[in-house]
């Protein structure tokens, strides 16, 4: 016997005429508000607000931009979305944004420089009015598109001469000296460095202020203990296996990221070396994973909120600037020492 149909009728979504009904005022009442229009007094905003929510009204958000003139977009472009510190940082970065009436639209360059011009041309064709380029990596070719097309941009460590880009500046200093410092209290001596691809220019910074930080503390820098490799668990497992190559090996290593510093404690564990007692552990980015690794790894912390809070608000004052204002050029962000288990004396002492 065939059964019967149960379809139930769908109420009909509401729209601006109905929020204005219900709200008892205009249209022309409801699209300020949403817009976000100084002219409308609290109390009637309210009121609409109170109609939105109640009726489950969702606002047109194109038919909004072509209106305002503005689409209320900001791009990101991330360097490697397997990394698990570029997701936590959009997810920062998508809150702040969110909380200030901004969407945002998301790439990965996956450290390609044709993947990240296409990013860059899906970042124009959606017509964002500004981007994140939030790679680590050598970018000045494509970010010529957003400089003729006056796009607001905001880049980590890379500076422009363009008025329209902004700079976040890493201070790697403080942490990787206080990395140093910590490892040379525990009476280390001898510590290594396993260092990014050079061809990524914030590798090259890192790897700089190991040595600066190492002739701050009076420490030799033995040249074989200063490792190239990749910012991948691969790649600390293959600069950790470099490293027990040498003939005298470093008590302690300090690695460019924290990918590499969780590949150096896997190769570890397969060899039988016991962490911290055979070799201490220090990684640089202070992902969630950190308190998860056996032993908890101590990192150098580069804060992904302070990061996004950085980009968005150099991206929000180029975006509601008003024509010829002065702009903020240059964003720092601090570094600072998380002490974990990964680190202790060494076995000699």
């Amino acid at each position: 016997m065939p059964r019967r149909g149960t379809r139930k009728t769908v109420a009909k979504a509401a729209d601006i005429r109905t929020v204005a009904a219900l709200a008892k005022v205009s249209i022309a009442t409801v699209s300020r508000t949403i817009n976000g229009s100084p002219a409308v007094s609290e109390r009637l905003a309210k009121r609409v607000w109170q109609a939105i929510e109640q009726l489950s009204y969702f606002p047109n958000t194109h038919a909004r931009s072509l209106v305002s003139g503005r689409s209320r977009l900001f791009g990101i472009i991330v360097e490697n979305i397997t990394n698990p510190f570029f997701p936590e940082l959009i997810q920062s970065f998508e809150e702040i944004a969110v909380a200030n009436g901004y969407e945002i639209l998301v790439s990965s360059s996956n450290s390609d420089p044709k993947v990240l011009t296409t990013c860059v041309r899906r970042m124009l064709e959606r017509k964002v009015e500004g981007v994140a380029v939030l790679t680590f990596g050598e970018e000045e070719p494509v970010l010529d598109q957003l400089a003729n097309h006056n796009i607001p941009m905001v880049l980590t460590e890379f500076k422009l001469s363009d008025p329209k880009s902004c700079t976040i500046v890493l201070d790697y200093s403080t942490g990787m000296r206080a990395a140093v410092a910590h490892l040379a209290g525990l009476g280390h001596s001898g510590i290594g460095f396993l260092a990014g691809p050079h061809m990524i220019h914030s590798a090259v910074t890192r790897q700089d202020e190991f040595r600066h930080a190492m002739e701050w503390a009076g420490l030799p820098i033995e040249a074989d203990w200063v490792i190239e490799c990749d910012h991948t668990l691969r790649g600390g497992v293959h600069g950790f296996e470099r490293m027990r190559e040498l003939k005298r090996q470093p008590t302690a290593v300090i690695c460019s990221n924290d990918m590499t510093a969780i590949g150096v404690l896997r190769a570890a564990y397969m060899e039988g070396l016991r962490v911290p007692q055979d070799l201490s552990v220090i990684g640089l980015d202070d992902i969630d994973f950190d308190e998860y690794t056996l032993p908890p790894l101590t990192t150098i912390r580069m804060s992904r909120v302070e990061l996004a809070r950085a980009a968005f608000e150099a991206l929000r004052q180029q975006a509601e600037a008003a024509p010829g204002a002065r702009v903020q050029r240059e964003f720092p962000v601090s570094t600072s020492l998380v002490i974990r288990g990964s680190t202790s004396a060494p076995a000699r002492c």
